[in-house]
């Protein structure tokens, strides 16, 4: 069963619709008790002054404060309300929004790019709870104060109308000449932090090799770059944020002046002229808020196109019927498989059937396909032809979690999380079965190893340790791919970086999982990792062109070296039973 790609009811505030109600009911009443300042000074004007009554300013003083109490506390109530909404959308969202990068980085071709969803999640909820959206929350109300001007008098009320759509006029400009360069920024910015974090992953070959001065001159310029576009965007938007500034008090005192004319002219009282300036500036407040703080509604709307982008190309995870613990038995029918962002498959025709206590090796010229075909029966990425089936049921039919307890895997690349090492063998299982933890160590024959380290299976290493070599990396990686008692043991170069005794280990592995009834297989350049297999797959050129019982392909490819009509040796008869290095390289 698959599932629909509903971004829309996921990506929007549905869910708080009650917080939003109430942030909408506050703001009519901040907004109504805005009228407290422009009406306690026209009360002041035009009876405290007039009449000389010291009782009736102190009652209006006190019940101004009273009201300026109440506003506070609505205000600060609506900001709550806010900061709430966006909490509760980052913890709706967060677990999807990280499945979500997570699937992204391994099923498509934007695995090399700086992860964004999270902190466009970060993004959203900063910007919902800042003083922006309550202006625009009391953007509506403008018209409001505009009203009031008109009963003031009409004139007053059209030219605060006037000033009004100038600076809507305004942020409308703003918004389409400073977008195009503030999207220019980020994806500089971005492609400057990806330099940045590629750099320190590598900083071994960026040191050793002499590249630090091409590479940190390569990031200066990406930096240079984007400094640039951030400039630009930064100085039209403060021309734009000036302007509206200095002509919202150009404008106030417009309506003073005007209201002094109509003052003169008998029109109007000086309590009222007094009162339409400041209503004046009350209404427009909010576009000059807005127009302030426009990076920040520019920023969070480019993390909601953004998120939605990312949901919408990545929908939930199918729900699939509890499948029994499967049979160690997998068959290939004429698999197909093309890497994400390939436009040609990178590897076809690939069909066999491995029998419980079977171990597979794969051989082949670097760019044949053995690692593709690796990552596909994984689960990581999935044939474009053909079917895989463990256990009688395809891949795709297992829940991805379970299907990852049911395979063990051991990639080319090999990386820990921050975390001792039994956490990092039990694959960061919340409440982790330390027998299972040592049973997986001791099968990975690594056991003797963790415990000469000087905290053993409680020693910390980070993401990218330097306390562990590339063997002992690797050996303790293999522990993690048994942890689960996996049907089967899928293993990428394993022995990349093992000296003679790691590899005397891995085969062991190999053996007992053979004994146990389990299925292995293994990609390899090193023939020596191929004497405790029992079938051999070649593939050259993205496709299989061969396999069998390692013994005929040996045979097989023996035939085809110019010195096959050799008489054979009794030491290279004694060999038949292993692969020759000639042969491995012939084949390779």
């Amino acid at each position: 069963m698959q599932p629909k790609n509903n971004t829309r009811s996921e990506l929007n505030l549905s869910f708080a619709k009650y917080l939003l109600l109430g942030v909408f009911v506050f703001s009519i009443f901040t907004n109504l008790l805005m009228l407290v300042g422009p009406l306690f000074m026209l009360q002041v004007y035009d009876r405290v002054l007039a009449s000389g009554s010291e009782a009736t300013l102190v009652a209006l003083f006190v019940m101004v404060g009273a009201l300026y109490a109440i506003m506070a506390i609505l205000d600060a109530a609506r900001g709550g309300l806010l900061a709430r909404v966006g909490a509760r959308l980052e913890e709706r969202l967060q677990e999807r929004v990280l499945t979500a990068s997570l699937h992204r980085a391994v099923f498509s071709s934007e695995r090399a790019k700086a992860p964004k969803g999270l902190a466009d999640l970060d993004t959203i909820p900063r910007t919902l709870a800042s003083p922006v959206t309550l202006a625009l929350f009391d953007l509506p109300w403008a018209p409001v104060f505009f009203a009031a001007l008109f009963i003031f008098h009409p004139m007053l009320g059209w030219l605060g109308i006037a000033g009004g759509v100038l600076l809507l006029i305004i942020t409308v400009a703003n918004q389409l000449l400073t977008s195009r360069r503030f999207a220019d920024y980020n994806a500089k910015a971005s492609h400057a932090r990806m330099l940045a974090e590629q750099g320190r992953r590598a900083s071994e070959t960026v040191c050793s090799q002499g590249m630090r001065g091409a590479f940190v001159g390569r990031w200066t310029k990406l930096r240079h770059e984007a400094t640039e576009r951030n400039i630009g965007s930064s100085d039209l938007s403060g021309v734009f944020t000036s302007f509206t500034k200095s002509f919202r008090l150009f404008l106030q005192s417009g309506m003073l002046a005007m209201g002094a004319w109509l003052v003169l002219q008998a029109e109007l009282t000086p309590g009222a002229m007094i009162a339409g300036s400041i209503i004046l500036g009350r209404a427009l407040a909010p576009i000059e808020q807005i127009l302030g703080q426009w990076r920040s509604v520019q920023g969070a709307r480019s993390a909601w196109v953004s998120l939605k982008q990312l949901l919408d190309t990545t929908p939930p995870l199918a729900e699939h019927v509890a499948l029994p613990i499967p049979q160690a038995r997998l068959t290939l029918s004429n698999v197909a498989v093309r890497a994400p962002g390939a436009a040609t498959p990178t590897l076809t025709g690939v069909s066999c059937t491995l029998e419980p206590g079977t171990a597979l090796g794969i051989i082949g010229r670097s760019a044949s396909g053995k690692s593709s075909l690796s990552k596909t029966l994984v689960g990581l990425w999935r044939p474009v032809g053909g079917e895989i089936r463990l256990g009688g049921a395809r891949l795709d039919q297992y829940d991805p979690e379970t299907l990852g307890g049911y395979i063990g895997y051991l990639p080319q690349e090999v990386m820990f999380f921050t975390g001792t090492i039994a956490e990092n063998i039990a694959r960061l299982a919340e409440e982790p079965d330390d027998a299972a933890v040592v049973r997986a160590a001791k099968a990975a024959q690594a056991h003797d190893l963790i415990l000469s380290l000087p905290q053993g299976y409680d020693t910390v290493i980070e993401g990218g340790p330097t306390e562990l070599s590339g063997g002992q990396r690797q050996r303790v990686a293999l522990a993690r791919a048994l942890y689960s008692d996996p049907q089967l043991l899928i293993l990428d170069e394993p022995n990349s970086a093992l000296d003679q005794e790691g590899s005397h280990a891995l085969n062991k592995v190999i053996k007992s999982m053979k004994e146990a009834g389990k299925l292995i297989i293994v990609t390899t350049h090193r023939p020596d990792a191929l004497s405790a297999l029992d079938r051999l797959m070649i593939l050259e050129g993205g496709a299989m062109v061969a396999e069998g019982p390692v013994k005929d392909i040996v045979k097989a490819m023996m035939s085809k070296l110019p010195n096959a009509g050799k008489v054979p040796t009794p030491q290279n008869a004694a060999k038949d039973e292993a692969p020759s290095q000639e042969a491995i390289s012939h084949a390779q």
